[in-house]
């Protein structure tokens, strides 16, 4: 007998087929197939749940069979379709079984289906598998609006889905539960209760905008925390299949998700590189990827070790990232937009001009080498912040939803040349030059001031993409001279004033 099931290799879903064999011998139930021990103990659970059911399988030898037989099963999500095929050989369920039905879910001692990590991932995964209807657990966290398209059937027990193959019963697939849609977003910060800092909230709307990296270097308190944690005000609400990657890489981390709005991950810096990047015995998503379609914010980034900031340079690159083990090698996408925050040195003073600086030349270039130059590489726009005095008039700012609104239409212009779902920080450089190309005055004065700043190739791509995502916010259909010349400000802010003042001492 074959009953089909869904395995995971990180996001990518395959198709697991069970297969039982009664043979003569020793009273056992074998599985093979390179199960691990959530697999291997499935038969104590799946011979306790036939017993409660009313079918002993306790009397003859029962081989189960998963495969593919080179890939390894790492989740009791088959406990359901070995039941079914047990029952099947055993002559208890009569009714053929179609081979375009999937059963998912773990069972308990007493018959119940209990839902699991990644069932949401394995659902989404059979309808691109072609199975036309799917079995699985009830679980109050899957959002239902977004999986009209698929015929899943939620079920609670293991006879409530014999009694449906038999016909004898029928469960809506479509009835409403409680989602993650219907969650109110508790977010109170708002830029227009932010005191100054005109420049940098400008900055962050081109980073939304766009999608660009953001590296904020400023005194303690001078609100680079505060900035970052409002930035996901202005970021547009997730489309459909955006908000299905984020839940299904939540669900495999096993961490709540309770609303639609953008990911926001915050890790402290003495977090591993395996909390950031992902991994573990049976890799489960990392900061990096629980990121995904957001924000991931460091916090005093040149805390972080160095080989931990650099384990970055693949996600912030590719948009994804690839973690090896023994067992296997998954991939889970990572795109996102990095916002660093980070002092000016060890004491946090430097260039201040209320404070004085207590480090020496050395020790500051040896702060801010932390980072590494591939890194610095990687950052679209560089924020040099002061501290702000808070007893001056503030003036009159737009709030998170009106920026939020320039964003999204500059986002919808994007949209539209590129023919796809992209913004210019992640387009391929070639389609960007062929949608926009610089005019021969622009690209003389790019290479000039590339040549006296030193800038990369890499540099320059970054310059090129937010100049295009300037002129968006602007609503030009080509790249102007003005946002090449605010392009190119956004990286000379650090290494013109800073590294000027660093020559000169503290």
């Amino acid at each position: 007998m074959k009953v089909c099931s869904i395995g995971l290799r990180g996001m990518e879903g395959y198709r697991v087929q069970v297969e039982v064999k009664e043979l003569p011998g020793m009273p056992s139930v074998v599985i093979v197939g390179l199960p691990d021990t959530s697999v291997k103990e499935a038969k104590e659970r799946v011979i306790a749940a036939l017993y409660a059911f009313g079918c002993d399988v306790m009397k003859q030898k029962l081989v189960i069979h998963l495969s593919p037989p080179e890939r390894k099963k790492q989740s009791p999500m088959f406990d359901l379709a070995m039941a079914i095929g047990i029952l099947k050989v055993k002559g208890k369920l009569e009714q053929p079984v179609p081979p375009h039905i999937a059963f998912l879910g773990p069972l308990s001692l007493d018959g119940a289906i209990q839902p699991v990590d990644g069932m949401l991932p394995a659902i989404l995964a059979a309808k691109k598998l072609g199975f036309e209807q799917v079995y699985a657990p009830y679980d109050p966290t899957l959002p239902l609006h977004h999986l009209q398209h698929v015929n899943c059937v939620f079920v609670h027990t293991l006879d409530e889905v014999v009694q449906c193959l038999k016909g004898q019963q029928t469960i809506s697939p479509t009835f409403h539960l409680p989602s993650v849609a219907d969650v109110p977003q508790n977010n109170h910060r708002d830029f227009q209760h932010i005191i100054g800092h005109e420049h940098a909230k400008y900055a962050l709307e081109v980073a939304a905008a766009g999608e660009h990296n953001v590296l904020m270097i400023g005194p303690p308190g001078c609100g680079k925390s505060l900035l970052a944690e409002t930035f996901p005000t202005i970021l547009p609400h997730l489309s459909h299949e955006a908000q299905l990657e984020v839940l299904s890489l939540y669900q495999l981390a096993g961490e709540p998700k309770n609303d639609s709005s953008p990911p926001f991950r915050h890790p402290h810096h003495s977090a591993s590189s395996v909390a950031l990047i992902g991994g573990g015995t049976q890799p489960k998503p990392g900061e990096v990827s629980l990121a995904h379609r957001g924000v991931l914010f460091l916090d005093e980034m040149a805390e972080f070790t160095k080989k931990t900031l650099d384990m970055l340079r693949q996600p912030l690159e590719t948009g994804k990232v690839t973690i090896s083990r023994v067992s296997s090698t998954v991939t889970y996408p990572a795109h996102f937009i990095l916002i660093g925050a980070m002092n000016p040195c060890p004491c946090g003073y430097f260039g201040s001009k209320k404070r004085y600086c207590i480090c020496s030349p050395k020790q500051i270039r040896a702060y801010r080498q932390r980072i590494s130059g591939p890194i610095y590489d990687r950052i679209d726009i560089l924020l040099s912040l002061e501290a702000v005095d808070l007893t001056q008039k503030s003036k009159q700012v737009d709030c998170s939803e009106t920026i939020r609104s320039r964003v999204e239409a500059a986002r919808f212009r994007q949209f539209e040349r590129y023919g796809e779902e992209i913004t210019n920080g992640r387009v391929p450089i070639d389609v960007l030059l062929a949608k926009s190309p610089l005019t021969k005055g622009q690209q003389q004065l790019l290479q000039h001031w590339a040549a006296t700043y030193d800038w990369s190739n890499r540099v320059q791509t970054k310059i090129i993409r937010l100049a295009r995502t300037i002129t968006d916010l602007t609503g030009a259909d080509d790249i102007t001279d003005e946002s090449l010349w605010k392009a190119m400000a956004f990286r000379r802010i650090r290494e013109g004033r800073q590294e000027r003042n660093m020559k000169g001492g503290c």
